[in-house]
């Protein structure tokens, strides 16, 4: 069997404006992946930036294209703004037509939102 592939599509926590302490998400990102790593399934991020750096119809896209995914998680973040929000499913649909769309809870729900998604989650 082929290792399942998942992409995370999320904000980038030390790139969010406003007044807010961005380590309790960075934190939780990175148990999410450490989840992933423990599963054997392989996880790409794709985090943007809501400063203003990112064109990121343009990072979403490469980062879709870039191989086949089993599934696309998106963050919380990304549904926070339903502009953004609609515009990242419909790359999805767009980019990656046969993965499976799967949201999470929160950061470190990352794995748990994939993993219902993936026909063969390793682990």
């Amino acid at each position: 069997m082929d290792t399942p592939r998942v992409l995370v599509i999320g904000l980038d926590p030390y790139r969010v404006p406003g007044p807010w302490d961005p380590e309790p998400v960075a934190t939780g990102l990175q148990a999410g992946m450490d989840q992933f790593v423990a599963h054997d399934v392989c996880v790409q991020t794709c985090l943007v930036g809501l400063d203003g750096s990112d064109d990121i119809e343009t990072v979403v896209s490469e980062a879709l294209a870039s191989r086949t995914w089993e599934c696309v998680v998106i963050g919380g973040g990304i549904r926070g703004s339903l502009d953004l929000f609609e515009t990242v499913v419909n790359l999805v649909r767009r980019h990656a037509p046969d993965a499976a769309i799967a949201f999470n809870d929160g950061p470190a729900d990352t794995y748990n939102a994939a993993a219902r998604w993936l026909t063969h989650p390793a682990g």
